[in-house]
Order: structure tokens, then sequence, then C-alpha cells
């Protein structure tokens, strides 16, 4: 279908890389491409390119056209006229792009639009992984014996990492784009250090240099977040072992199916067994929980909903923009009278429950003789928060004259309006803190967390806190290390922190621990608590998050960490990644692992949270 004048697209998939597919085709009838990776300066040479093998009869590859899409409306001008040049008949353009909105529309209309899926699951993705390799690479290495079950290991590595993303937040904090040419580099590693051994001697092998080049510079060199490339590295310690070689049919996970085979040795074999592999994860393959399964699955009906309820939002605002006559003819106008009266209704609502600002000025007068660091958190919490509430009355004020018609809805007001009537909060409301709950929940949240600045402003310290009414936990926490650094007259950055988890409830708690504060509102994501030995835990069927006891949080001088202890990063929601201009993560919080050894709670993806998303 194919002809000189008419452009062919791929449209890139995460973990697909096109570019030897119109190299592959090339070589085999004889036609001379041209590749190149678009990016900053390199419009003049993809012109010129176009226009020389136009005349010749080449081909020419443009990678990654969403990297330079200032240019693109003068690549759409290029191929307008190329009917007009007459190209050579043999003459193709291939461009690559991911979907991006600013793309041309005229250049997608025209051209054939290709794309490749991504295999899913641990079973088609070690296929297509042993289908790239040729008999001769297979067979290259010195060392034959060591390398085939050390390639089984990278390929099923490599699988995990990609299909780990299904999982969310407990499979990776962010979704990472290892493709094959990360395979293919850990794979020459692996080749280059077992063909430079001197002996055919598993103690010979440099386990730590394959691991830490594997792990940390080839797939970990994408990976951006401390505690993702933990989970790179428990991953690695397990697979790339000496164990893989010594041990027959070696587990490479909890479920029985996944080991390394013990079969002849040759290419055909391995493919052999890779086929007798179940078509569905389980999740025990990749050292999760069946809970992680249904967190999955939940997110993505959640994605499903979220835009039938964007496309609904969509049609209701085409409903009540129209002209009032056209509203009565399309019977549409007591519909949106009805979405107006009840916007109208839930913002006076919120309106009245929302509580007057917190006055500074008699809290500085009351904390006036309590000189510390946690009443200087105190003032900028109530400040940060004083703004916030400002911020929500001044908009649902204006709202109810929008609605009434006494003032312009502007983009703001009419942004809160469509949150309002979707049960969303409105972005400008979520500028002191990050939240994912839903209106009503966010509501309530904001009157409990200006409920405990106030008690505590006007009244006396907490005895327990609760560690998600700040907007900034850090500051809270950097405090009570600061005053327990000028009791001891030690430097703040020699302290550390000991986690102690209580099992008592927060209202037996009679006073303030001498040193640091009580903890509590904190959830347990990928995995339970046992609160009578006071460890992690695996959680009951159906128990996607756990709700923790209170912790004490005590700053201590630097110390090792103890064996048997996970160490749970705690974020301030579900989102872990945060955004740029606020991280979600706060600190990494020490608990005994149980029975279990700590690095089986990292492929769990185990983690605390201060808020949820309900």
């Amino acid at each position: 279908d194919s002809s000189p004048t008419v452009p062919l697209i791929f449209v890139l998939s995460p973990g697909v890389d096109p570019t030897s597919q119109p190299q592959g085709l090339s070589d085999r009838i004889g036609r001379n491409l041209k590749t190149l990776a678009l990016g900053q300066g390199q419009a003049p040479l993809a012109t010129r390119l176009i226009t020389d093998q136009a005349k010749t009869g080449g081909w020419v590859f443009l990678a990654n056209c969403h990297l330079m899409l200032s240019w693109l409306p003068k690549l759409e001008k290029l191929i307008e006229d190329l009917p007009a040049q007459k190209p050579h008949e043999n003459f193709r353009l291939w461009l690559s792009s991911t979907p991006h909105p600013k793309f041309p529309i005229a250049i997608l209309q025209k051209g054939i639009k290709m794309t490749t899926e991504p295999p899913t699951g641990l079973k088609s993705n070690l296929y297509r992984l042993y289908n790239l390799l040729s008999d001769e690479q297979y067979n290259a290495p010195k060392f034959a014996e060591l390398y085939r079950p050390l390639l089984f290991c990278l390929c099923f590595y490599h699988s995990i990492l990609l299909e780990r993303r299904k999982f969310g937040n407990l499979g990776m904090s962010i979704p990472y784009d290892f493709n094959d040419s990360d395979f293919e580099v850990s794979e020459n590693i692996l080749q280059l250090y077992i063909d430079e051994l001197q002996e055919h001697a598993v103690s010979a092998v440099p386990w730590d240099t394959i691991k830490y080049l594997i792990a940390e510079a080839s797939y970990g060199g994408r990976v951006t977040d401390d505690w993702d490339r933990r989970v790179l590295k428990v991953y690695s310690d397990q697979y790339f072992h000496e164990d893989s070689l010594t041990v027959a049919q070696r587990k490479l996970s909890s479920h029985e199916d996944y080991l390394i085979p013990s079969v002849d040795g040759t290419l055909i074999s391995f493919k052999e067994y890779i086929q007798t592999l179940p078509v569905n994860d389980p999740p025990e393959a990749f050292g999760q929980h069946s809970n992680a399964d249904i967190a999955s699955q939940i997110a993505s009906s959640n994605m499903l909903l979220e835009t039938l309820i964007t496309m609904n939002a969509t049609l209701l605002r085409a409903s009540s923009g129209g002209s009032k006559h056209q509203q009565e003819n399309d019977g549409k106008e007591d519909s949106a009278n009805k979405v107006e009266d009840r916007v109208y209704a839930l913002a006076q609502d919120m309106e009245e429950r929302l509580p007057e600002q917190i006055d500074v000025n008699a809290v500085q007068e009351s904390k006036a003789e309590e000189a510390t660091a946690l009443v200087t958190v105190l003032i900028q919490e109530i400040v940060r928060y004083n703004k916030l509430l400002a911020k929500v009355a001044l908009s649902l004020a204006s709202l109810k004259k929008g609605i009434k018609g006494l003032i312009i809805m502007n983009e703001d007001l009419d942004d809160v309006f469509q949150c309002l009537a979707d049960g969303k909060v409105p972005s400008q409301w979520l500028t002191s803190y990050p939240s994912l709950k839903p209106l009503a929940s966010w509501n309530r949240d904001l009157l409990a967390r200006v409920e405990q600045l106030s008690s505590w402003g006007l009244g006396s310290q907490p005895k327990v806190f609760w560690l998600s009414g700040f907007t900034y936990p850090t500051g809270f926490l950097k405090a009570l290390q600061q005053q327990a650094a000028r009791n001891a007259k030690v430097s703040i950055d020699k302290f550390g922190w000991e986690f102690i988890v209580l099992p008592s409830e927060d209202k037996t708690i009679t006073q303030s621990p001498k040193e640091g504060a009580y903890i509590r509102g904190m959830f347990l994501e990928g995995a339970g608590w046992d609160n009578d030995k006071g460890c992690v835990c695996e959680p009951n069927p159906m128990e996607l998050i756990s709700q923790m006891p209170l912790i004490h949080f005590k700053p201590v001088e630097a110390k090792k960490k103890t064996k048997g202890t996970y160490t749970a990063p705690c974020y301030m929601y579900p989102l872990r990644t945060g955004t740029r201009e606020r991280p979600s993560f706060v600190i990494g919080v020490e608990l005994h692992s149980g029975a279990c050894e700590p690095e089986h709670w990292v492929k769990r993806g185990t983690a605390l949270l201060l808020a949820t998303d309900t």
C-alpha cells in the first residue's frame, strides 16, 4: 500500500524500538536506508536527506519526531510538496513518534500508521528475547555451560522488570521504558566477562562486576528513583548468583513453574521450555501477593471510569454552553439547571462548614514562652492553611455569584464548577499539599487538619501528632531532630531515627515522650502488620492497605541498620513520584521484617503512606 509520496509512520509503544524493522527490510530488498534520530540542530540534515533520497530512490527513516515538534510543520510542507517533485518510485519516508497532541494531523491522515505492541506476560517476553538471538550469537561464548543459564536469568530479569509496570506503585514508583537495547548491552556484558575467564570455574565468575554493570549501569542508568534502584538490585542479587550455575533447576521465584531449566543446552530446547510456562503470570512469579493483581485491576477500572466521567463532563459543558433557545430546543436546559443547582447547593454547604482562619497573633501570644523549633513549624503551617482557607472561601463565594449570573465565569471558576460537579478537588486548591482524595473526603480531611493546628496553637501541644496533617511533614520531623540536637548539644547532621511501633492506641497515651513524638494515622501498602509480633506480615486477602499502630519517632545519633529490618519508604500520598515541585517521599522508616527477609518486602513494593486516595 505504500508509495513514494505516502509516509510510513511508526506509533511508538513503551519498550519497543522499530529501528531494526525498516533496516532489515531494506537489507533484504536492496534499498539504501539513511537513518536519523531527530533532535536539536538536525533539521537541515533531515531536509537534505529527504531531498537527496527522493531523487536517488533511497529510503529515509526519521526517528523520534516528537523530539522536534517545532520542525514538524516544515516536514508537513515537505510531504505535501512530494507529488509535485515526482520522487523516484523506490523512495520511501519512514517516521516514528510517540502519540503527541501537537503532531501534525495532516501527516497522520496522509500516512500509513503502524504500531508494534510490546508482548505482555513473562512467557511472551522470554520467547521474544530468545528469538532475537541467532545460533551464532548463542553458541559464540567460550564457556557455554556458564553462559547459557546466566543468559536465561538475564532474559527473565528483563521480562520481570517490564511486567512489573502492571502493578503500578507496587511494581515501580516510576514506569521506566526498558527496551531491547538495555538487554543487548547487558547480554554483551555477560558474554564478555564469561569469555575472559581463564578457567571453567563458577568461583572465577566476577559476580559483583556483572551485577553492577547490569543492574546499576545498563538498566539502572534509566532509573531515577533510589527505591526503584533497590528493586533492580534485589532481583540481580537473586538471579546472578553462583547457585544459578550449581543448583539444578534453581527456582527464580516462589512459584514452582519458574526455574532455570535443565535442558540439553540448545537454543531450541530453551524455547521449548518457555512454551510450557503459564500464559497468565501469577503474582508469585514477581514476588508479589495476590492483592497486587487486585490493585492492578482496580487501577485499570478506575482509569476507564475516569475516561467515561471526562467524556460525560465534556457533553455536559456542551449542553450548558449553547444559547437558551438552543437548550430549550434540545431539551437540555432542565438538565443543565439541575447541575447548576446541585453545584450551588454543594458550594453553599462547603462554605458553611469551612472553618474560620486561625488567629496567628493569638497563637504567637499563646506560645510566646515556647521558643522552640516545633512552635516555628506550627506558625508556618497555620500561615499556609490560612492562605488555603482564604482561597477556598473566595472560590466558593465567586462560584455562587457566577452561577447566579452576577459575575462572569472565568476559566478558574469554570474549573471549580466542573470539579465540584464531578466530585473532584479543584487543582487551585491543591497548591498547599497534594492529595488524590475525592472532594467529600478532602473536605473532611481539611477540617481535621485545621482542627489539629487550632487545638495545638490555642491550647497545649498534642500528645500524639497526626503527621498527615502537616503540609510539609519533613519540616516537622526536622524540627524534632533540631530540638534533640540542641538538648544534646550535638550537630543535627549526626542524628538519625529510631522507630518504635507501639501496640497501644492513641487514646491510652497520657503524656508526650521525652524525646521525639508519637505519630498516628499512617498506612501500610503492600503488606499487613502483626500487632502481636510487632513486625510486617502477609496481608489478608483483599486487604490492600493496612492501618499502622502508633509509631514513636525518636531522634537518636546515627546507628547502623539492624539485621532483619526492612526500610519502608514513607510517602505523603499514593502517588509515590509526587511532582517536580513537591516530591511525595518523606522518610525511610525501619520496620521489623518478621519471618521473611527484607528482600521479600522489596519485591512486594511495601511502603508507608500518610494519606490514602479515599
